[in-house]
């Protein structure tokens, strides 16, 4: 669903990565033996649970279904049972890449929007790095991890020239965010394809120190999309497609992170404030006053980010009791915007989600629910690590020691700003996209 290569849009220059008809074949491999038992139990399970008269019209497409010449014929309404009953972002990338109609129907797919709080993120993680071969740095590597099923193992299509020379500055609605010197680059992380938008305006810092956050406003491909760059007196806006970028100028503000609640932008300082931005008709940002329930104020020691469970937004704070044991608290402060002023207000544990959050500040945490579905654990922090794909955490005021000994104690959970980029989570953008 990309453009065509040399294709351009305003100032963007698209770039599109070489096909890879072996790794499409391998993504399919993890779907297609064992799709007709799944379309078989699909089909009896809306007979056995179905009013008389859907009954009958269950039957009746069981039948034609027994009849179809090929995958590609199914109905609609089989393959979205398909797809609601698929709990790992590769397995429904594989699905949607199986062929045209299986495409289509995951893009029709009535609870498309809220895969992204149904099922697992997917880990890009460096590869452990090897010794200099014959006197020459091997590339660096980054492979697709499926929390749902660990066996998975993919490349990511990255070129290695955008590893090696630009610096990461975040990652959003399945892309990932660089900058060189003024030059920016937006890069699909599954498919590899780039956005090239128009070069900043001059900067009088240090290129990785710039860049403290950076996020899309929506999917690139949505006419309403934008790109945020923030830096240490500026926000930079960039209209996708257009030819410039605008800045607002900030006073002893410098935003970290940028969420999106129910339509609404908000953002966060590096002293825990929290805003409202508005994008049009101009960009700005409006103090919104929060009191915390208690007094209780947490220490910006404890690292807090923000992340949205559906209607909630979360502030999560960590703080580590024991470097030597591992002990350690994340407490979870939920926003009250029904009073005035609004408050956080503090939960003692998260019931049936779990978060996922990278070492780098700059890309944002994810929640999920019901994550047994997949194997995972509810009232969890599954978090990046160096030495392992990702450690676990129980979150809630009590410490991880206390009610679990084997919950990734040795694991230290840390984040930071790096240059390249490290383990983090993402979703495939086509779980944002309405293109078919």
């Amino acid at each position: 669903g990309h453009e065509g290569d040399g294709k351009k849009k305003g100032n963007q220059r698209l770039r599109q990565p070489p096909t890879a008809p072996a790794g499409r074949r391998r993504l399919q491999r993890t779907i297609v033996p064992g799709l007709h038992r799944l379309c078989t139990s699909t089909r009896e399970f809306v007979i056995m649970h179905s009013p008389s008269k859907r009954l009958i019209t269950s039957m009746s497409k069981r039948l034609a279904v027994s009849n179809l010449q090929g995958w590609a014929d199914l109905p609609d309404d089989l393959l979205h049972s398909i797809v609601a009953l698929l709990g790992s972002s590769l397995d429904l990338l594989a699905f949607a890449a199986t062929c045209r109609p299986w495409r289509a129907a995951f893009f029709s797919h009535p609870s498309k929007s809220t895969l992204c709080f149904s099922c697992p993120p997917v880990l890009i993680r460096q590869n452990p790095i090897q010794p200099p071969s014959n006197g020459h740095a091997k590339p660096q590597r980054f492979n697709l991890v499926d929390p749902s099923n660990t066996g998975t193992n993919y490349r990511c299509q990255i070129r290695e020239e955008i590893l090696q020379k630009f610096y990461f500055a975040g990652s959003s609605y399945g892309q990932l965010i660089f900058f060189r010197h003024r030059c920016c680059l937006v890069v699909d992380a599954f498919s590899g394809a780039e956005v090239s938008p128009p070069c900043l305006p001059e900067l009088n810092h240090n290129v990785f120190e710039s860049y403290y956050c950076s996020t899309l406003t929506a999917p690139l491909a949505s006419p309403n999309s934008r790109l945020l760059a923030s830096t240490k007196s500026s926000l930079f806006d960039w209209p996708v497609g257009s030819d410039s970028w605008s800045e607002l100028k900030l006073s002893n503000v410098q935003v970290r992170q940028i969420v999106e609640l129910n339509g609404q932008f908000i953002a966060m300082d590096d002293h825990m404030k929290i805003y409202t931005l508005q994008l049009a008709p101009q960009l700005g940002l409006q103090d919104l006053p929060i009191e915390w329930c208690g007094g209780k104020i947490p220490s910006m020691d404890s690292k807090p980010f923000l992340v949205v469970c559906r209607d909630m937004l979360l502030m999560v704070c960590y703080s580590l009791v024991s470097l030597f044991r591992g002990s350690s608290f994340c407490t979870l402060h939920r926003l009250d915007m029904s009073t005035n002023p609004a408050k956080w207000v503090e939960m003692k544990k998260l019931d049936n989600w779990a978060l996922f959050v990278a070492a780098d500040i700059r890309t944002p945490p994810f929640s999920c629910v019901n994550p047994e579905r997949w194997g995972g654990r509810s009232n969890c922090l599954y978090y990046t690590h160096h030495s392992e794909p990702w450690g676990v955490r129980w979150l809630g005021n009590e410490p991880d020691l206390l009610k679990d000994p084997s919950a990734s104690r040795d694991l230290v959970f840390g984040r930071n700003m790096w240059r390249y980029p490290q383990s983090l989570w993402v979703y495939p953008s086509m779980f944002y996209s309405d293109r078919k």
